[in-house]
């Protein structure tokens, strides 16, 4: 079998890091995958190593590859614009889209102009995009399939593993908040450096890791109000991190008695939550879906009150002042994402519900064949 997936832009991110992981479990099964991307924003290095990439605006060439391909099926990720090349590539095939854009505004431009295409099936990746995803769908069926980790990759490793030497460097005692994603509003950064002035004003045994946003439109903003706030010595921030690197950049959180931290305002999922947690990381976020549907509340981390610095740097202190609790929710946080979100699950759901549309598909084109 083989698919071809397409999405408009080609970042470092929780949707390119779940395709991947996707595309190496697909392919132990039987189905190639390719992807077709307009716009690069640095993500290039996650996704060219496991299957074919594609990236070009030009109409044109976009529709010769569809007609040239002989796709098995096409799935059509947050980019209203595929449904007039898939129009105009004339195929056939079955289309699936996927609603990834966990904020109402900007995903309804994607699910609302199908260009007489009928999708099979509307992929989400949580209870709570099913709920945004259901105001704007009607009679579509909507499937809930999370994110899944390579745990062979993602996982605890022991201190031999861990490069030293290599960025970010641990300091000598100090604890690591790690605040990993985009620099913008939905991630919340001046969130971050709220809770940041908070704890430098409390103590000096903490160090915040900002890991990305080097391509972020935000970024300069936020370096100047890091520098007007004087927080350069407690925030470190690493704009690129290479995304083979990120688990032992965890590793070297999890050793010094960490945790990882997310101010995000809305996500449709969140990959470095189970990235973090299967690391043996806990992790400190907002009381909101689908927060709630990933992190377990006292177990695998702590949700705090929504917007509220107080209660975030509250939990922050719990976790990291606490030995016993960080190892008991190190532990349970690693077989909670092993045993809810590991690629060979998720990815069989995934690859279940494929094969059942395509064969479907063929077997209406036949029968329409027939007539």
């Amino acid at each position: 079998m083989k698919v071809l997936v397409i999405w408009r832009l080609l970042t470092v991110g929780g949707v390119n890091a779940g395709w991947r992981n996707r595309a190496i479990h697909f392919k132990k099964h039987g189905i190639h995958t390719e992807f077709l991307y307009t716009t690069d924003h640095g993500g290039l290095h996650i996704m060219q190593d496991v299957a074919p990439v594609y990236l070009t605006k030009d109409d044109e060439i976009i529709i010769n590859i569809i007609k040239k391909n002989s796709y098995d099926a096409i799935i059509v990720v947050d980019t209203g614009a595929a449904f007039k090349w898939i129009q105009k590539a004339k195929y056939k095939g079955p289309v699936i889209v996927e609603a990834r854009t966990p904020e109402l505004i900007k995903l309804q431009p994607h699910l609302t102009k199908f260009r007489r295409i009928q999708p099979k099936s509307i992929i989400v990746p949580s209870e709570y995009q099913r709920r945004l995803v259901s105001i704007l769908s009607d009679g579509i069926p909507i499937n809930v399939i999370y994110n899944g980790i390579d745990t062979s990759f993602f996982r605890v490793l022991s201190i031999g593993e861990i490069d030293e030497e290599e960025l970010p460097v641990l300091p000598n005692n100090k604890k690591i908040i790690g605040w990993i994603g985009r620099v913008d509003k939905r991630k919340n950064w001046p969130m971050l450096l709220d809770i940041a002035k908070k704890i430098k004003e409390e103590r000096n045994d903490i160090e915040i890791w900002l890991i990305g946003g080097a391509q972020s439109v935000q970024r300069e903003e936020f370096a100047l109000k890091r520098e007007e706030e004087q927080l350069t010595d407690i925030v470190k921030w690493f704009p690129v991190i290479p995304y083979q690197k990120m688990p032992s950049v965890y590793a070297k959180i999890r050793q010094s008695g960490g945790c990882t931290l997310a101010t995000t305002k809305t996500e449709s999922f969140g990959n470095t939550f189970i990235e973090s947690m299967v690391c043996g990381v806990p992790v400190v976020a907002s009381k909101l879906m689908p927060m709630t549907e990933l992190v377990i509340q006292e177990k695998t981390g702590l949700l705090y009150k929504e917007r509220s610095v107080i209660d975030a740097v509250k939990q922050i202190y719990r976790i990291l002042d606490d030995p016993e609790l960080h190892q008991k929710m190190s532990e349970a946080a690693n077989d909670h994402v092993r045993d809810h979100f590991s690629i060979q699950q998720v990815g069989d759901q995934y690859i279940e519900l494929l094969k059942n549309i395509v064969v479907n598909s063929n077997e209406n084109t036949n029968e329409l064949s027939a007539l």
